[in-house]
């Protein structure tokens, strides 16, 4: 698992603050469809980027309510400022298997890049049910890792080090199975939609070029990876400019709670 000290709670919100990740909170938000009034939780609220724009969208007769199991991302996401005409937002330490609020508190539930992190996603299912009201909406967005492209020039190494990246997760596959696991939760399940990421040509301010170093911390040490060995890999990608090549496929399921 990622642990999150100050330092790497700092840089995963850069990744969060790239346009690649700006573009899918507003593909969240525009599928969720929030409404003025409306209460909502964001499970694994992170830095508070989502809970913040959502917060906007419900404005202030709306509530908006983040968990999360990491004090260094709640400590961020509580000293974020927040724009007028906003809803009030409380962020509590929480896990998607424990949420502490009481049964049918809120209108929505949204949980990206989360469920990969869960050793009981039928309990976490059962937790997002439990606290909808009837007729809730859950939205959940999850990373396919085998659906990565990314060029390198050493592909061998490439694949050794995302095999290391992996152990990071509990499931790195969880979109595949993600459907039948929301019906068995008693969800009314649409059908998935796809969401790319997509970085050709390298960039610093990319998702691939700050998941570069958010890779780099939690690989080294593991199955034998010095830093030498993670540095070179590092700077291949960098390397090759223009011809960097990067593409990931994240997963939205929509469900809502029957009435």
């Amino acid at each position: 698992m990622l642990e999150f000290d100050a330092e790497a709670a700092r840089e995963v919100e850069a990744v969060y603050l790239t346009a690649d990740v700006v573009q899918q909170r507003r593909e969240v938000s525009r599928l969720l469809g929030l409404a003025a009034g409306e209460a909502v939780l964001d499970v694994g609220s992170g830095p508070g980027l989502l809970a913040t724009e959502m917060a906007q969208e419900v404005g202030p007769t709306g509530r908006v309510c983040g968990i999360d199991v990491s004090d260094s991302m709640l400590a961020l996401a509580r000293a974020r400022a927040m724009p007028s005409g906003s809803a009030p937002v409380e962020y509590r330490l929480g896990g998607a298997d424990a949420v502490p609020y009481p049964d049918g508190s809120f209108d929505a539930v949204v949980c990206t890049q989360v469920l990969e992190y869960i050793v009981d996603i039928p309990a976490a299912l059962a937790e997002a049910a439990r606290v909808l009201r009837p007729g809730g909406r859950l939205l959940v967005l999850d990373t396919d890792w085998d659906s990565i492209v990314w060029h390198s020039g050493d592909p061998d190494r490439m694949r050794r080090i995302l095999l290391t990246w992996e152990q990071h997760l509990v499931d790195p596959f969880v979109p595949r199975t993600l459907g039948r696991e929301l019906r068995r939760a008693g969800f009314e399940v649409a059908p998935p939609r796809v969401l790319p990421l997509l970085n050709v040509g390298y960039e610093p301010t990319t998702f691939s070029g700050r998941e570069i170093s958010v890779i780099a911390r939690f690989v080294t040490g593991r199955d034998g990876w010095s830093d030498a060995d993670v540095d070179g890999w590092a700077e291949d990608l960098r390397a090759l400019g223009p011809d960097y090549f990067f593409s990931l496929n994240r997963y939205i399921f929509r469900a809502t709670k029957p009435r």
